[in-house]
């Protein structure tokens, strides 16, 4: 079952009928009337709107905080929330959605919720929006003071979106790259850019109610040695494909690889590319806001050192100026953290933005390398508008089919898995094998000659040994996977 993806805003008409089966996915989607939904939207105070907050950061040079919290059960979901909103002075507020809702296994996610109550404690990595229904939603967001997103990993979050907006949720994250090709192992791009333009759309309705709903293309990917060109072209091509649906609020996101010149160079460099992309295709009203996740990599078990990791990447989004940073833990290495060590993590972050808030970091190096990042992603975008003749859906689509685009690491069977990244000496991550990415031949030099300072330094060959060590650097307590006598 082929469907024809285009780049195409989805007429009125045939939303309304892709929405009467996409409600019909769990018995709780009855309950979404759109109407009552923008109202309860309007009747939410200005503190409460992701979209505002957002802005007046940007404006003001701030970096907010937002954690990752979810749990089963719509009571100890508010306590959680409440308790980050209290005592860590966090800026926004997440619910992150569990992996049964994710895949939605709406029956599974309903066993959790039975299960947890049983034994008092959650039984589910997440909460479970679309069984805990719209009024459930209502009730965490009247219960807090400050904003809350929706982060998931959902291929197919049509549902999920339809409960969450009308439950009062302010901003959602994902998109059908980001949210397909580092979650999933053959679930194919055509469906899930479908059903994220179902999303994009949904949300372009609420805007047209003059109700701003924050979108966040999911940045990091794999979180694992992502050359910044790639997370680029992916934000950028999801970027397009929202605001071609009414989405005018986008947060473009970038997970922290570790140099701080390339990092800072990439915050930068991807608010701008995408700004420039967004102008070039008719797009003029569309706010862009940036988001730098802490380190997405293995972490360190030892709580100490992980709040050195957690402090590093709190640096970098001072200085690369990001509009918000998701943070992580100091129990990252042990999974689903304590209200406690989430508010440690968040504390430890502000105590960082603060004392950096009013320096400024811009130096040759950072210029220098912003231009080789703007230069690698426009190899890959202009290719993906060529070869979709101009449609980036399109496009997009071809471009995972040749190689055009690819991400390392990933499960997915629809992607490549070609491409090779490595760090240079600097730490910084460099190509090693482009695979089939349509890079320039300067580039490709650039790269290998980064790679050659590096294997001279280390006394060894360049080659995928390397890659390997570099995965695996950062829980033996280095950046780079350096031979031992390094």
């Amino acid at each position: 079952n082929m469907i024809e993806i285009k780049n195409k805003k989805i007429s009125k008409n045939e939303f309304m009928d892709l929405r009467e089966e996409a409600l019909k996915g769990w018995y709780t989607g009855k309950d979404v009337d759109l109407e009552d939904s923008f109202e309860f939207h309007h009747s939410l105070e200005e503190n409460k709107i992701f979209s505002k907050k957002l802005i007046k950061a940007k404006e003001n040079n701030q970096t907010l905080v937002q954690p990752r919290a979810g749990v089963a059960l719509v009571d100890e979901q508010i306590k959680l929330l409440s308790y980050l909103q209290n005592e860590s002075q966090a800026d926004l507020l997440p619910t992150t959605i569990d992996s049964y809702t994710r895949q939605n296994a709406y029956e599974d996610a309903q066993k959790g919720i039975m299960e947890s109550i049983k034994n008092n404690k959650s039984m589910l990595n997440g909460f479970p929006a679309v069984n805990h229904g719209v009024d459930s939603c209502r009730r965490i967001i009247k219960s807090l003071d400050i904003p809350v997103q929706v982060r998931h990993g959902t291929p197919d979050a049509r549902l999920l979106s339809e409960i969450t907006y009308a439950g009062g949720f302010t901003s959602f994250e994902g998109g059908g790259i980001s949210y397909n090709i580092p979650y999933a192992k053959n679930v194919s791009l055509e469906s899930t850019l479908r059903n994220w333009q179902y999303v994009d759309r949904l949300t372009g309705l609420y805007e047209e109610e003059n109700i701003s709903i924050n979108r966040e293309p999911y940045g990091p990917l794999t979180g694992t040695l992502v050359p910044p060109c790639i997370s680029h072209a992916v934000a950028i091509i999801e970027t397009l494909l929202a605001a071609e649906q009414g989405v005018k609020n986008i947060s473009v996101g970038y997970g922290q690889c570790g140099n701080i010149v390339q990092d800072i160079a990439a915050i930068k460099s991807l608010e701008e590319l995408t700004n420039e992309y967004l102008i070039k295709n008719g797009y003029e009203d569309v706010i862009i806001t940036t988001v730098l996740h802490q380190w997405m990599g293995s972490f360190p078990q030892d709580e100490a050192k992980a709040f050195g990791v957690i402090a590093l990447g709190s640096v970098l989004a001072s200085l690369s100026k990001a509009t918000k940073v998701i943070v992580k833990t100091p129990h990252e290495a042990m999974g689903v953290p304590t209200k406690e060590a989430n508010a440690q993590g968040l504390l430890c972050t502000k105590q960082v933005l603060y004392m950096l808030k009013d320096q400024e970091f811009n130096n040759k190096e950072v210029e220098f390398e912003k231009e080789i990042i703007k230069k690698e992603t426009r190899c890959i975008v202009d290719k993906c508008f060529e070869i979709g003749e101009n449609d980036i859906a399109i496009g997009v689509i071809r471009a995972f089919k040749s190689g055009t685009l690819d991400i390392p690491f990933a499960p997915s069977v629809h992607t490549m898995g070609k491409i090779l990244p490595v760090r240079d000496n600097n730490g910084a991550i460099r190509i090693l094998n482009p695979g089939k990415i349509p890079f320039t031949k300067e580039i490709l030099d650039f790269n290998n000659k980064k790679i050659e300072e590096r294997a001279s330094y280390e006394h060894r060959e360049k080659s995928f040994q390397m890659v390997i060590d570099d995965v695996y650097a950062i829980s033996k307590g280095t950046l780079i996977g350096r031979p031992r006598n390094k």
